[in-house]
């Protein structure tokens, strides 16, 4: 690379690694307005398939339990991985710091089946002594909702604590330090300076939790019971039947409501990282006037 043109290899090779991206995305996205059964057979632009989903109960309750799932349970994993990341980014030294990062990374690099089975037989054995405890059944820690809750909570926080982590450690520092000489609470430095740097960082890993969710089979294999089939379980079984037409309206529904949540949710990022900037130049400037006032 000279200056800043890029050279005409590092240009074929960006073209190329978004072809390989962003053609089977757009072939995929074709073919869900074809008129045929045949999914791999051209036989007409038609929107049927379309109506057909919409018509599918069994998918439509499976995405709206997947949805559910997605949403509640990045909202945990946010809330416990900005704690955990504060803790291990701001509080470098504590007893088990060690042992309470390895932790926390540890849903990342263990295997998915290795986690589902554990959190089934956790899951099962506190379902047993609460019912030898109490004498009657415990149904709301029955395989279902809660339990895929519970098990995609634990996989995100780790993704979402890494992300915030990162985040608090290339953070200047000196605006916290500066509030608390002023004499403000670490309570209220958190939530009215550290938690608005952050901001982008955990709509970010809200995303990110929410396709991690979205896109997990193994673990919600072991976690889910009857009736609380999650939408890829439902995909998964459909495609080992069989290529459906259907499949690739869901996928492209999928890929645009996605896309618009990155969309948005980049641009109020962007629009709300201008703002800070902004707002610490105006006080880098009205400190240096203040500085030549006080010096004339």
């Amino acid at each position: 690379m000279h200056g800043n043109k890029m050279s005409p290899f590092l240009k074929l090779m960006l073209v190329l690694g978004l072809a390989f991206l962003y053609i089977p995305l757009i072939i995929l996205v074709v073919y869900s307005f074809n008129d045929s059964k045949l999914v791999t057979v051209w036989g007409g632009f038609s929107t049927k398939w379309y109506g057909e989903l919409m018509n599918n109960g069994q998918i439509l309750d499976a995405a709206w339990l997947s949805l559910q799932i997605a949403a509640c349970s990045s909202f945990a994993a946010v809330v416990l991985g900005t704690l955990a990341g504060y803790a291990l980014a701001r509080i470098k030294r504590f007893r088990g710091n060690t042992l309470f990062a390895g932790l926390i990374s540890a849903p990342m690099v263990m295997p998915d089946v290795i986690t589902g089975l554990s959190m089934l037989l956790l899951i099962i054995q506190v379902q047993t002594m609460l019912q030898g405890a109490l004498g009657s059944d415990i149904t709301w820690l029955d395989r279902g909702f809660f339990t895929i809750f519970l098990g995609h909570t634990t996989l995100c926080m780790a993704y979402i604590t890494v992300v915030i982590r990162s985040r608090l450690a290339e953070l200047d520092q000196s605006l916290e330090e500066a509030a608390m000489d002023l004499g403000a609470r670490p309570l209220k430095i958190f939530f009215v300076i550290t938690l608005p740097l952050i901001a982008p960082a955990i709509m970010s890993g809200f995303l990110l939790g929410i396709t991690l969710s979205l896109d997990d089979v193994v673990i919600a294999s072991f976690l889910s019971g009857p009736g609380s089939s999650t939408l890829p379980l439902v995909i998964f079984s459909e495609i080992r039947r069989g290529l459906d037409p259907q499949m690739n309206v869901l996928a492209t529904i999928i890929i645009g409501v996605v896309g618009t949540l990155v969309i948005v949710a980049n641009y109020f990022m962007l629009r709300q990282a201008t703002k800070l900037e902004r707002e610490m130049q105006a006080a880098y400037k009205a400190e240096q006037k203040a500085l030549e006032n006080l010096s004339a």
